[in-house]
């Protein structure tokens, strides 16, 4: 990364920071030789209520969603979800694995203003962060929830550029999510596609200024 022009630097959380199938050890506990497989349906829920939801005009906190995705999955697999169940599974999401190049990465990004901007709401992002000590690289912990509208609408990168003050030029955006990218390009981000499983870049008329296989990629 060389771009003298950058003044902020924001992660995507979910996917790009920590790896949201490190759930499966607490399904597969919960479930035996289920995990992955709700795990997968899970997640897959999560963002398509999310979508849903921002189409619809029915907003609802991103945890209420990953709650609803949840008792969805286990209704797939024809698992009973109890209030005990749901509670270890809920709280095995605020407590997510990190990548393991993430910590080391952020104590090295000194100069610039760092935040987190997600669809995960302020309940989610605070414990999460805090859990892992993370707290004190980041100037600010940004969520959708505060203007109630899912990324990738342009209204919640807007939201995002009030709160950093900043030239939407000047922000470096980073995210696993192709929608994701594909949402902060067009609004006018820098982006940086955080490609950790191979894949192909959807065919959304939006070319990523930056694709890595990890963060080491791009701030080495």
């Amino acid at each position: 990364m060389s771009d003298q022009n950058i003044k902020a630097i924001v992660f995507d959380v979910y996917g790009t920071l920590f790896d949201v199938h490190s759930v499966i050890k607490e399904c597969e506990r919960q479930f035996p030789e289920r995990g992955q497989k709700i795990s997968e349906i899970w997640r897959k829920k999560q963002l398509e209520y999310s979508f849903l939801r921002g189409l619809m005009g029915n907003y609802r906190p991103f945890w209420e969603i990953t709650k609803d995705a949840l008792t969805y999955a286990c209704m797939v697999e024809d698992v009973e979800l109890t209030e005990t169940k749901e509670e270890k599974l809920l709280d095995a999401y605020l407590k997510l694995e990190p990548y393991k190049e993430v910590e080391g990465i952020l104590s090295q990004l000194e100069g610039y203003q760092l935040a987190v901007f997600s669809n995960g709401s302020e309940e989610m992002l605070h414990p999460l962060i805090e859990h892992h000590h993370f707290q004190g690289y980041f100037n600010q912990l940004i969520s959708v929830n505060g203007i109630k509208q899912f990324k990738p609408h342009p209204s919640s990168y807007l939201h995002a550029l009030e709160q950093l003050g900043v030239e939407r030029e000047e922000v470096l955006f980073l995210s696993s999510n192709t929608w994701d990218i594909a949402g902060a390009k067009t609004f006018g981000f820098q982006v940086a596609w955080v490609n950790r499983s191979g894949g192909i870049m959807d065919e959304l008329g939006v070319t990523p200024d930056h694709v890595v296989s990890d963060l080491t990629e791009l701030f080495d």
